[in-house]
């Protein structure tokens, strides 16, 4: 559904977005990470058609951003990081206003703008001021605006911008449901924990340029360097360490802030050897359990800011 080739950016001598190149399939949500400045607004711009691609294009929907910039807008919504409302107007008139702007016929706006509340859940605040809402349901409201004119593909810049926890949560489960009515969806995001149960796929990028596309179970298992064991003991970690790190197929062994780690060579050795090992030697086991990696250290192995 997205297909991005060689997508450059310059601004005079600074490369913000530099030949970048990967692909989202229909209905799958990819979340798109990288530290600050690596180009990921200015990436989602280009998408949206806001900004001109130096070299390269991308297509949605086989619509050439660069050419085809009205088909392509048909086709997507698109929700920046900031982003102002009307705040002198009622819920339901914001989103009449904004279904009028995208000629859908006065006969159809009622049901479609009463289908977007109820999809958001702002089917209470359908008479509300907006200025009187809160964070949480403006930005709530900033989503339904995109989904007016029922777009089949999202580009949603840090959506869970500022807000607390609980509204978090819930844009979070608004997202989730258009996944299941098969958006395809780019979101960015700073909040990696979320990302890794919201997305099917990673798009991680550094200083403008392209470092992992797949799967978040293979990102985290490359931050895992192939299988990483975690144990604790009762008495003396060190002796625990010499025990484990001579193993067969063990790649190192450390003591990671007082629980004990090792990391094996090949994902499929027999992590066993450890707590038999330690036994053998006189040491009691408290814990042993296979290391669960997350994707904040994915994202820290795959960018310069590799763990060791």
């Amino acid at each position: 559904m997205i297909e991005i080739k060689g997508l450059t950016r310059r601004y005079g001598g600074l490369t913000a977005v530099d030949n970048l190149t990967f692909s989202i399939g229909k209905g799958e949500i990819c979340g798109f990470i990288g530290p600050n400045g690596a180009g990921k607004t200015t990436t989602i711009r280009m998408l949206a058609t806001l900004l001109q691609p130096t070299i390269g294009d991308a297509t949605i929907g086989g619509h050439s951003v660069s050419k085809d910039r009205m088909e392509v807008r048909r086709l997507l919504g698109y929700m920046p990081d900031t982003f102002g409302v009307y705040e002198d107007m009622l819920v339901e008139e914001y989103l009449h206003f904004f279904a009028a702007m995208y000629r859908i016929g006065a006969d159809r706006r009622d049901k479609v703008v009463d289908e977007i509340l109820q999809l958001t859940d702002l089917g209470s605040k359908k008479h509300t001021l907006i200025r009187t809402m809160s964070r949480g349901n403006q930005q709530r409201l900033g989503l339904a605006r995109v989904l007016v004119h029922s777009p089949e593909v999202l580009l949603l810049d840090e959506p869970a911008s500022g807000l607390d926890p609980r509204a978090r949560i819930e844009i979070r489960a608004l997202i989730t449901e258009l996944g299941k009515m098969k958006k395809t969806i780019l979101v960015s995001s700073h909040i990696l924990r979320e990302m890794a149960d919201l997305c099917d796929t990673i798009a991680v990028i550094e200083a403008g340029r392209l470092v992992y596309k797949g799967p978040v179970a293979d990102a985290l298992k490359l931050a895992a360097h192939g299988l990483v064991v975690e144990f604790k003991v009762a008495a003396d970690p060190q002796k625990a360490l010499d025990t484990v790190g001579v193993l067969e197929g063990v790649t190192r062994a450390w003591d990671d802030e007082g629980t004990l780690r090792a990391s094996f060579d090949h994902p499929e050795r027999d992590i066993s050897l450890v707590p038999e090992a330690l036994i053998k030697a006189g040491l009691k086991v408290t814990l042993f359990r296979e290391a669960q990696v997350d994707l904040e250290e994915a994202f820290l192995t795959l960018t310069k800011g590799k763990v060791t």
